[in-house]
């Protein structure tokens, strides 16, 4: 097995930023989901509720965040320094909170007219724990970015084929990788091998990883990535054949046990 994909998402819900090498942290990919929109009560603002989010391209810059849109100016965002932390969560349904930066009113004024809707952006100074101890069979801890649960999302490219396989059988067309949004994407596993996976050590490279959980999907799968326009595949086509325990599940969540890099073509190892 190989590592053949590594993506990060600066802002969380925005588009992925595809990489050769990526180093790692044991809160996750360097400046993956370290920024994030929030609504007015502090709530994340994600592409469940925004699919126009599909369209913004960020990427890191010198001075913090480089911005840009169709249609709309570059904006550069400075790191926050100096300012009060904010108190936000990722969830609505969630009470854990963290203290963010905001980044301020030129990049709120920039994401409102991109969204045409009114939200803030916020930078998470430093990893911290957003979800309740117990949620998780294999616990981060406290380092914790604005990823939804776990640090880092590996998917597989037979996992997706055997998926697009099921998407043609029902007459509709297969769907890129990105739909799901993966950190790190491996090749030349068998179809589904990842379910056996739960629970072991992993090594990409030199790094060594806890497989924690089968990553649960939710609706931004049907999001196209390139266009933010929302359907029903693969969301419909993964409930008819991988609804388990009443989860639609694709991906595997991992942990990093070590910090150290990643990079495209890295030997891929169960270790334990």
């Amino acid at each position: 097995m190989r590592l053949s994909g590594i993506t990060t998402y600066p802002v969380k819900g925005c588009r992925g930023l595809v990489h050769g090498a990526a180093a790692v942290r044991q809160w996750g990919l360097n400046d993956d989901r370290r920024w994030m929109l929030v609504d007015d009560a502090g709530v994340g603002v994600t592409q469940r509720e925004v699919t126009a989010l599909a369209r913004v391209r960020a990427r890191p810059h010198p001075e913090g965040l480089l911005l840009r849109a169709d249609g709309h100016p570059d904006l550069v965002v400075p790191v926050p320094a100096d300012v009060t932390p904010v108190a936000v969560r990722t969830f609505r349904r969630r009470v854990l909170t963290v203290d963010a930066l905001p980044a301020g009113p030129a990049a709120d004024a920039w994401f409102g007219a991109v969204l045409d809707r009114p939200v803030r952006l916020v930078r998470l100074a430093r990893p911290a724990r957003h979800v309740p101890r117990g949620d998780r069979k294999y616990d981060p801890g406290d380092q914790v970015s604005f990823a939804d649960a776990y640090p880092v999302l590996l998917t597989s490219t037979a996992s997706l084929a055997a998926l697009g396989d099921w998407l043609v059988a029902d007459g509709a067309q297969p769907v890129p990788m990105t739909r799901f949004r993966p950190n790190l994407v491996v090749d030349g596993a068998p179809a589904w091998a990842e379910d056996e996976w739960v629970g072991r050590g992993l090594r990409i490279g030199s790094v060594r990883f806890r497989a924690a959980d089968l990553s649960a999907r939710c609706l931004v799968i049907a999001t196209d990535q390139e266009t933010g326009v929302r359907g029903r595949e693969p969301l419909r086509t993964l409930a008819r054949h991988r609804n388990i325990d009443r989860k639609l599940l694709f991906g595997l969540n991992l942990v990093p046990l070590e910090s150290g890099e990643v990079k495209l073509d890295d030997p891929v190892e169960l270790v334990d």
